[in-house]
């Protein structure tokens, strides 16, 4: 073989150095790019992702997010704890014709801090004696000082009150309209602090409770239940506002139970007889 000249082996290692920069440059990226893949690769296989959702997850998802969530408390709830402060028990005794005392009871709810207490006029009509409980547990003999028998509302002072009056807030019924919730609390049937929801049937119904002779006017209809012993009890809207005072159940026959129509008297007419302003 023959030996290259000398100015052609020059010319050649001249070119060498030249591109040996360059070439070292791209050995280097080319290393930076197999050790950056390699990264990856081995990133892969320590934490290799997530497999894909399915439909059958997003739904297992879905579902645990349903059955995980709180539902907020029903008004019902929070109308209870608002009034039951203000709630009283009424319980009275009776004379009849023979001279014999039968007993009666009903609800009211005090309305100010004076201590009145608003209810129906016919628990309390002809009673001998009063005695309401409060809340808190404290027993008093009261009176009935002020009649109304035109709305069968009577407002009672009681002998003694407790350490804590609680007195209901008065709303407004002339913001109500039919269909909205109304919750009635009482004591039917004796079963003391007891609540029924419904919502509101008519406004300005007129109605003659079986042995009066007296026909009540401007009444709010209600289906919350409503059974002896509620008479004299608030009649709520969703705030816990006393709208009315519970004064009668409508049943077409002879049974003395509910059937699905209420009446109540509207705070704004029952108010007034303890001397609450006009709105």
């Amino acid at each position: 073989m023959s030996e290259l000249p000398a100015s052609q082996l020059d010319r050649w290692r001249q070119g060498l150095q030249r591109v040996r920069p360059h070439l070292w440059s791209a050995l280097l990226f080319a290393a930076g790019l197999l050790a950056a893949f390699g990264a990856v690769l081995l990133y892969n296989v320590i934490f290799p992702p997530p497999a894909p959702l399915t439909p059958h997850d997003v739904d297992d998802s879905i579902a645990q997010a349903f059955a995980s969530a709180t539902p907020p408390p029903a008004y019902s709830a929070s109308v209870y704890q608002i009034i039951l402060p203000s709630l009283v028990l009424i319980q009275v005794e009776i004379p009849d014709e023979e001279d014999e005392t039968k007993s009666g009871l009903g609800s009211g709810v005090v309305i100010d801090d004076r201590g009145h207490i608003l209810t129906s006029l016919h628990v309390v009509k002809d009673a001998s004696k009063i005695k309401v409980t409060f809340a808190d547990g404290t027993e008093a003999g009261a009176q009935a000082t002020i009649e109304q028998p035109e709305n069968d509302i009577a407002v009672l002072t009681a002998d003694q009150l407790p350490e804590l009056l609680v007195p209901a807030t008065l709303g407004n019924p002339n913001a109500m309209h039919i269909g909205d919730e109304a919750f009635v609390v009482g004591h039917p049937l004796g079963l003391y602090g007891s609540m029924s929801a419904g919502v509101i049937s008519g406004f300005d119904r007129s109605f003659k409770p079986p042995d009066s002779n007296q026909r009540l006017h401007d009444l709010i209809q209600i289906d919350a239940a409503v059974n002896p012993g509620n008479s004299g009890g608030p009649l709520l809207n969703r705030q816990g506002h006393v709208i009315g005072i519970v004064t009668a159940l409508a049943n077409p026959t002879e049974e003395d139970v509910f059937i699905g129509i209420g009446f109540a008297v509207p705070i704004t007419l029952a108010g007034r007889a303890a001397g609450a302003p006009p709105y």
